[in-house]
């Protein structure tokens, strides 16, 4: 019979959009089928294994202990029980039927690292991949966002080495001054109730020491859970001697230049710490308004938000009023400011006010730079030793600098006796108090701004003045600024370069000092002259320094001869300062002081400069900018070419991670699994109150009501990784690691399943396949192309960091070419009697998983070790390891654009006929007769080149492929996929239309009397104005729903009648 023709525009367009989602939708349709299929033949073929040796094979029934299946105990049992740094034979460790990543990921590491995989080899002429890992604080344990940054470190380093590169990757910690420091003296307080103050410093210093020693080295053991291939011959810790001469260099060489120097200024200051922090380390929280806060530290709640007017007496009558947002301050003022040209204050120019509390003569003084006349009164009370702005303003008038806190942010002895000893946030409130008794408060207003905190101790940041170290930045920006531009430097993803120039432009001296021991002790040393006054000589460190006095030297005796030369012929001691350096002075050194530099060290000519630093956006300017300052400064050289700045984690709901919301996530949690018991202990003992505690633990059973599954370190990387799309934020929910564990499983069975049809005797082909070998099936081409397509994919993206399309083309590749098509092809093939054809698809098999494994190894570095193992492998392999075996690689040999052609047509066929048989209700046994009506030569030699296979896939008995002029017999059911392909499935005798006419008529009756029921709701007086919007659009939404329901409920009532 013929078959009416759709409308040829259309029907193109369709068949369009259906070829474009052919092989992922026919895969999820195929994936419970085809999971089915697989277990119950391996289980058919364990039960004839049985038989055939007398009921249990001569073997004791395989019992379940605990629900745990006892072969994969046994597995288990034998894979931990490998000695360490002991190769995992598959011969002596049978593989588990099922995947389990602690079987899995069982002894292989320490294998690896004890053949010295992680090494590169000196002198090759191969190319170099180097990076540095962003070293993590010492005191660290590991969490999710360093979970990410080395499953992406790890993919790159192993894909280069794999891709024929000497990849070096260099582990190292950060001593992290400030951190240590706090943590130690904590437990010194806490265990023994004493300071580092009555150790002293070299015995504190011994201390941290023990502490490292004992603590250090937890972040290194859960990097190795994470597979991360590091050189750990090269580690390095930023205290260590080699990187500690690093540092002394290169403060001696920028200070020779005049980038280092000495000067009084103004630091962020944080009196919690008691030292001074640099610009990027102070957190700001916008306030709208007054608003009460706490502050680590204080007595109560302190008020910001609020700006406090008070009147100054001038000095022979009258008062002028001025505004202030931190009213303590008052007690350091030192001038009022007025604009020249406002003409309220043109008879009070150049007179004096009284300080109310000590009777101080404070100038009144012209200022056009700092003074707006429309903001408040006109009149500003200047603090230049502890406000940005009035320091500038003390400058220019030379003004008196009056210091009026303590290092621990207590009023000194310029407050007076009435405010002397108070806390600073106490001070303020009786400061308005003692203001108001004398008749001088006016009151106080709401006040927007901005209040910067510690972001280590959230204590509220206190300009400050003191003698510090600084660097010079802004040439050394420039050059960082040129050297992007120039494309030296390759910013990605690149929305991140206007950023780094933003900042690089706009960028101010960096303090270094750090009133701290623990850390690089400052290489200068203070001249105090023999004979000499205690006030002659000044206070290094203090308001009384001479700025002229401090000489600089790598150690004592360089310093005493370059004294020597400042001030000849005269005795003198030397002192050395008693800061150590910010942390991230050092940690700006790192991509060179690791290979040995200022040395000229064979590792560093050879691996120097690196090649990428790949890290979180949020360091960019803490740790990037000031290496690749330090670097071109230092060494002539860009550190490294490029920099990849990976998105920031985030939890499911777009949340910060955060301890109090109970959201932070320990990637240790997810490979090994936590019940919600355990989790909600892990926030208790910490620094959340108890209101906090329950909070978070409410967080929690919301999240993960049944705790964290276990999912294995593949999982989570793969998870990581895939989520690594180029933006800002990462919403991590743990249910998708969970769903890659499955999918280890279904790459588990596919391995199973391939070893079972190779068979014991099989021999991988020497010579690689291509699709021109010669009696190569039309599936076996197919897969070989699929194969080489995704190396393609997966190779053209991790070239730009693109790792999400990276592991989508390997995902796609396992998923839905070879274990939901590939696999179920080649069944038919091999229960057949074509030898030749049996061993092509053995061949093709063991090529794709090879190939596959491979590919897919950067990723998942234990599970494909693990099944690669357990394949054939070449005579001529050499590699006695996945992750140093070659990686794949695309060839036009490979490359079958008809065959490609053919299997999306066979795909179409298919997706067509599962559609018709979920529109018929047939059940999975149903084995319907098929009949494709083709037209045109494509259409043709496809359905008839895989006609097998569609059969298979589609379930069905049979597949006849016919032309438009043949009769197809009466009782089909028919979808047109598009003008070329018709298909029609044999229903008679295989449905009954009568049951199932009354079983939709029964399902349309139901359906019906829902859409009256919420009709009669809709139309009730009053609907419109009494019920929420969002219910009247839920109930419209529903409503709708229904009446598709009906449509295509009727439609198929339609069809069924038509069998009859």
């Amino acid at each position: 019979m013929k078959v009416a023709e759709e409308d040829p525009e259309a029907a193109a367009k369709k068949a369009a959009k259906k070829a474009a989602k052919a092989a992922e939708a026919a895969a999820k349709k195929a994936k419970l089928e085809a999971k089915k299929a697989k277990l119950a033949e391996m289980e058919a073929a364990k039960k004839a294994k049985e038989a055939a040796g007398g009921g249990d094979g001569g073997k004791k029934k395989k019992e379940k202990k605990g629900g745990v299946d006892e072969e994969d105990l046994a597995a288990l049992k034998a894979a931990q029980a490998v000695p360490k740094g002991e190769y995992k034979d598959p011969a002596v460790v049978p593989m588990a039927k099922a995947y389990d990543p602690k079987n899995v990921e069982a002894a292989w590491y320490d294998w690896w690292e004890k053949e010295g995989y992680f090494k590169p080899t000196m002198g090759t002429s191969k190319p170099k991949f180097v990076i540095v890992i962003p070293p993590p604080n010492v005191t660290g344990a590991l969490h999710i966002g360093h979970a990410l940054t080395n499953s992406i470190q790890d993919t790159i380093v192993r894909w280069r080495r794999m891709s024929g590169y000497e990849a070096l990757w260099v582990p190292g910690t950060d001593h992290a001054g400030i951190a240590t420091q706090t943590v130690v003296e904590k437990k010194l307080q806490r265990e023994e109730g004493i300071t580092r103050h009555d150790l002293g410093r070299e015995k504190f210093l011994e201390r941290v020491f023990e502490w490292k020693e004992q603590y250090g080295g937890k972040i290194f053991n859960q990097l190795k859970r994470l597979g991360s291939s590091l050189d750990w011959s090269r580690e390095r810790f930023t205290m260590d001697e080699m990187l500690s001469k690093a540092v002394k260099e290169a403060f001696v060489r920028m200070h020779a230049d005049g980038l280092v120097y000495r000067d009084n200024r103004l630091v962020n200051w944080c009196c919690r710490l008691k030292t001074a922090i640099s610009d990027i380390e102070v957190d700001y929280v916008d306030l709208d308004g007054s608003k009460e806060m706490s502050v680590p530290g204080q007595d109560g709640k302190v008020e910001f938000g609020s700006i406090w007017s008070f009147a100054y007496p001038i000095e022979g009558g009258g008062e002028i009023v001025v505004a202030t947002t931190r009213p303590e301050t008052m007690l350091g003022d030192t001038a009022v400011a007025v604009h020249p040209d406002d003409a309220r204050y043109k008879d009070v120019q150049g007179k004096h006010v009284i300080h109310p509390f000590n009777g101080r003569k404070i100038p009144i003084i012209c200022d056009a730079e700092l003074v707006d006349m429309s903001f408040g009164t006109g009149a500003v009370k200047i603090t230049p030793a502890h406000d940005p702005n009035d320091f500038q303003t003390g400058k220019r008038h030379n003004l008196e600098f009056i210091n009026m806190l303590t290092e621990e942010g207590m009023i000194n002895d310029e407050g007076g006796d009435r405010f002397k000893g108070m806390k600073r946030f106490t001070a303020r409130p009786a400061v308005i108090a003692a203001l108001d008794e004398l008749g001088l408060y006016r009151g106080k207003a709401d006040n927007p701004m901005r209040l910067g905190l510690c972001s280590r101790s959230k204590d509220v940041i206190e300009p400050m003045l003191k003698p510090q170290w600084w660097v010079a930045c802004d040439k050394m920006a420039a050059e960082a600024c040129d050297a992007a531009r120039s494309k030296e430097l390759e910013i990605l993803p690149n929305f991140m370069e206007p950023t780094w120039f933003r900042w690089l432009e706009n960028i101010r001296d960096w303090c270094i000092s750090r009133q701290l021991w623990w850390g690089h002790r400052i290489p200068a040393y203070y001249v105090k002259f023999e004979g000499e006054a205690e006030e002659e000589c000044g206070m290094p460190g203090g308001s009384s320094e001479k700025l002229d006095r401090w000489v600089i030297g790598r150690e004592e005796d360089e310093a005493r001869a370059e004294a020597e030369k400042k001030f000849p012929g005269k005795a003198f001691t030397l002192e050395q300062d008693e800061d150590v350096l910010d942390t991230w002075f050092s940690s700006g050194l790192f991509p060179f002081s690791v290979f040995g530099w200022p040395d000229e060290t064979p590792d560093l000519a050879e691996f120097y400069p690196t090649a990428l630093l790949e890290t979180g956006h949020d360091i960019l300017f803490f740790w990037v900018a000031r290496m690749v300052m330090m670097g071109m400064k230092l060494t002539g050289k860009v550190p490294f070419k490029q920099v990849y700045l990976h998105a920031m984690v985030r939890d499911a709901h777009g949340r910060k991670m955060s301890k109090s919301l109970g959201n932070v996530i320990d990637p240790l949690h997810v490979i090994e699994g936590i019940s919600l018991k355990d989790l909600n202990e892990t926030l208790t003992g910490g620094n959340l109150d108890e209101k906090e505690v329950k909070k978070a633990q409410q967080g929690q059973a919301q999240d993960y009501p049944e705790g964290i599954p276990e999912c294995g370190t593949d999982a989570m990387r793969f998870a990581l990784v895939a989520y690594t799309a180029q933006g800002r934020d990462i919403n991590l929910d743990v249910l998708r690691v969970v769903g890659y564990r499955h999918w280890c499983n279904k790459l588990w069975n596919a391995i199973r399943f391939a070893i079972m049809n190779l068979g014991d005797d099989y021999k991988p082909p020497e010579e690689p396949l291509t699709v021109n070998t010669p009696g190569l099936p039309p599936a076996s081409k197919w897969a070989l192309h699929r194969l080489n397509s995704a190396v393609k994919t997966t190779v053209d993206a991790m070239e730009v960091y693109d790792f999400s399309n990276a592991t989508t083309g390997v995902y796609a590749f396992w998923q839905y070419d070879v274990c939901d098509v590939f696999i179920e092809l080649m069944k038919p093939v091999m229960n057949g009697a074509d030898e030749a054809a049996k061993k092509a698809t053995r061949d093709t098999l063991w090529t794709c998983l090879d190939g596959g494994l491979r590919l897919l190894h950067p990723f998942m570095p234990f599970v494909t070790e693990e099944l690669w193992q357990r394949l054939p492998r070449r005579a001529a392999e050499t590699a006695p390891s996945i992750m140093v075996a070659d990686y794949p690689a695309f060839t036009d040999a490979r490359v079958d654009a008809a065959v490609e052609e053919s299997m999306a047509v066979a795909q179409e066929i298919v997706k067509a006929t599962r559609s018709l048989r979920a529109a018929y209700n047939l059940q999975p046994k149903a084995k319907a007769e098929l009949f494709v009506v083709t037209r045109g030569d494509v259409a043709t030699v496809a359905a008839k080149q895989f006609a097998e296979g569609i059969a298979t896939l589609a379930g069905c008995a049979r597949v006849d492929v016919i032309g438009p002029d043949d009769e197809v017999p009466p009782g089909c059911g028919v979808t047109v996929i598009n003008e070329s392909v018709s298909v029609y499935l044999m229903l008679k005798g295989v449905v009954d239309p009568a049951a199932e006419i009354a079983k939709l008529e029964k399902k349309s009756s139901q359906t019906m009397k829902s859409i009256a029921a919420l009709q009669k709701q809709m139309e009730m007086p009053g609907y419109e104005e009494k019920v929420p919007e969002n219910v009247r659009a839920d109930n419209a939404e529903k409503l709708s729903k229904l009446g598709a329901e009906v449509a295509s409920t009727a439609a198929a009532m339609e069809d069924f009648k038509k069998l009859i």
